[in-house]
């Protein structure tokens, strides 16, 4: 399983001087690009690995500056959109096996190339070195450690590229599992020779029994279920003070407006609609930072691909492997780059399941839909029922996999997947902030776009036509309660009533907006927060709310995913997955309060 999500950019020894004060990270699978970087033409190099800071660099050292031809890992001169003159292969010090083991695909095929070493400071604080000239001479190729900066990479590439001396050496082998071990023995022999061990390697020690503690075959997953839990706890407790000051911010805000405007269709449109509606949706926003918090520095600091290469084993078991997990842990973020990111998936079959398995995936849209019922209805278990949710649409999502497997269409065998975990380093604050404020940022633009529109529209349904709901008093006359008894004979086996109907129709566009119509439904004219006014208004017990909660797990996340799942699957994938996700929910929905419901 190769760590695309996770590569250790932001700890490459070229980092601050390619990064400046201006330049921006965007972690992709196999990319990591610096945006905003105009290209123009000087000697053909490709960037193998981790290289953007590389890139970026030598644009700025050069006054024609640098194309880029290829970024992320490649095992053939055909994974280059053109022939490239130098390649630059970035190589992990902390993972010198896995990284020389990519390297020796390319140097059978007489690629020209330049190795540069990453980490080496932090490979050097464990009492270790390597013999960079010896290493150059074994395997033909001229190796640049971090002492020499980005100039001696510089260097190094004018000097491979004018002098044709450079030959790497090649490694026979024409069956695929002889020639993974003549790859394995031939990499292992040139580090036997030229890596230097020291007697005191403590550091190192602990980092390698920290590994085997969190990738351990029994341990791995009861730990990774174990982080999360404390993530969501912690999520919970610390999110619950800046919650309610929010909270009591929108009623107060609302309470002055009701004092201040005289009754009438603009008081309730900008009170009842847009104040309650896109209120009840804001409130959630520390908890969503809060959480985004925590789940950065656990992938910042590596452990995240830990995670993965635990969930490694299980995917081989369904008939995938660990790249298909990538896709997935971006998916907990939004399922819309979640699918893109499946795009490096080379087979097609495979890319296609795992497209289809992202969105029971949970991402951020759906989180204040699970906090707010989380918060009404299971106060004492928050963080566990929050798990539940998150690990439930995993489960489903495998056991989906599982049963396509099966089928013609997806069935084949599973393929060798080279693992590289990145080495524990302490997240860097600038870029956790960095991310919190991408997410914070994406939340409030949908706030002031999506959910703004909807509330408008839910306010103008529920208060309409004005003279049979005496402007909005009685619900059960509007035009909202029409649409949702319409839908009432389906969705009533699974205790929905008419607003939990109207709730899941507003949630096609986005998520958030099931909360802002709950907060328009339910809003009072006290200053109860939005959780006890619906655990007062009696609609709702232990069973359809665990239902409701399973159901906007389960159908499609939103109307931005299908369309992307349609042009990177195809329209009837795109059909397949609003189809089967619909009837998936209604019927674990239909068995949860079915069930739930004969102990009550």
């Amino acid at each position: 399983m190769n760590d695309h999500c996770t590569k250790d950019c932001s700890n490459c020894p070229f980092a601050d001087a390619a990064m400046g004060s201006s330049g921006r990270l965007s972690n992709a699978p196999e990319t990591c690009s610096l945006k905003d970087v105009p290209k123009t033409n000087f000697i053909k190099i490709a960037f193998e690995g981790c290289s953007d800071f590389l890139e970026t660099a030598f644009r700025a050292r050069c006054d024609a500056g640098l194309p880029l031809i290829y970024k992320g890992y490649c095992f053939s001169l055909a994974d280059f959109a053109e022939m490239p003159d130098v390649i630059i292969d970035t190589v992990d010090c902390m993972n010198l096996e896995e990284s020389l083991l990519r390297t020796t695909y390319l140097m059978d095929q007489g690629c020209r190339m330049v190795l540069a070493f990453h980490n080496y400071e932090q490979f050097r604080a464990t009492n270790h070195d390597i013999r960079h000239d010896t290493l150059s001479l074994l395997l033909g190729l001229p190796a640049v450690h971090g002492h020499k900066g980005l100039d001696g990479v510089l260097d190094a590439v004018i000097s491979i590229h004018e002098n044709r001396l450079w030959l790497p050496k090649t490694i026979h082998g024409l069956h695929i599992d002889e020639d993974k071990h003549a790859r394995q023995g031939f990499v292992a022999g040139a580090l036997q020779e030229t890596v230097i061990h020291s007697s005191d390697n403590s550091l190192h020690t602990i980092a390698q029994k920290a590994d085997a503690l969190l990738t351990n075959k029994w341990l791995g997953i009861p730990l990774l279920a174990l982080v999360l839990f404390a993530v969501f706890e912690a999520t919970f407790a610390l999110g619950a003070y800046p919650q309610k000051w929010i909270e009591s911010g929108v009623d107060a805000l609302a309470l002055l407006l009701r004092e201040r405007l005289a009754d009438g269709w603009f008081s309730s449109m900008l009170v009842n609609g847009i104040i309650q509606g896109v209120g009840a949706v804001l409130s959630f926003l520390p908890n969503i930072a809060i959480l985004f918090f925590f789940l950065s520095m656990l992938e910042d600091s590596g452990y995240m691909a830990r995670a993965a290469y635990v969930m490694d084993k299980i995917m081989h078991r369904i008939g995938l492997h660990g790249n298909s997990f990538i896709p997935m842990l971006i998916g907990f973020g939004c399922n819309v780059p979640a699918i893109m990111a499946a795009r490096n998936i080379q087979n097609a079959k495979d890319r296609t399941l795992t497209m289809l398995m992202i969105p029971f995936m949970s991402c951020s849209a759906r989180l204040p839909v699970y906090m707010l019922f989380v918060s009404a209805f299971f106060v004492q278990y928050k963080a566990l029922v929050m798990m539940g949710l998150y690990v439930t649409g995993v489960v489903i999502s495998i056991l989906f996999a599982f049963l396509m497997k099966r089928t013609k269409y997806f069935r084949k065998g599973v393929e060798d997947y080279v693992s590289e975990l990145p080495p524990f380093h302490a997240p860097k604050m600038k870029d956790t902030w960095s991310h919190i404020w991408d997410r914070v940022k994406d939340y409030l633009q949908k706030i002031s776009s999506v959910i703004l529109l909807a509330s408008i529209v839910i306010w103008a349904l529920e208060y309409f036509p004005a003279s049979k709901t005496h402007n909005g008093l009685d619900k059960e006359a509007s035009c909202l309660a029409t649409i949702g008894k319409g839908i009432e004979p389906v969705m009533k086996p699974l205790g929905f009533d008419w607003k939990m109907n109207v709730c899941l129709l507003t949630g096609l566009p986005a998520k958030e907006a099931i909360v802002s119509t709950m907060g328009i439904l339910y809003h009072t004219e006290d200053e109860a927060s939005l959780t006890e006014a619906m655990r007062t208004s009696g609609d709702f017990n232990l069973a359809n709310s665990l239902s409701f909660l399973i159901f906007v797990l389960l159908y499609f996340p939103c109307v931005a995913t299908i369309s992307t799942l349609r042009r990177e699957a195809g329209l009837k994938w795109a059909v397949f997955t609003v189809v089967h996700t619909l009837i998936l929910a209604w019927l674990l929905s239909f068995a949860i309060f079915q069930g739930i419901s004969l102990f009550l």
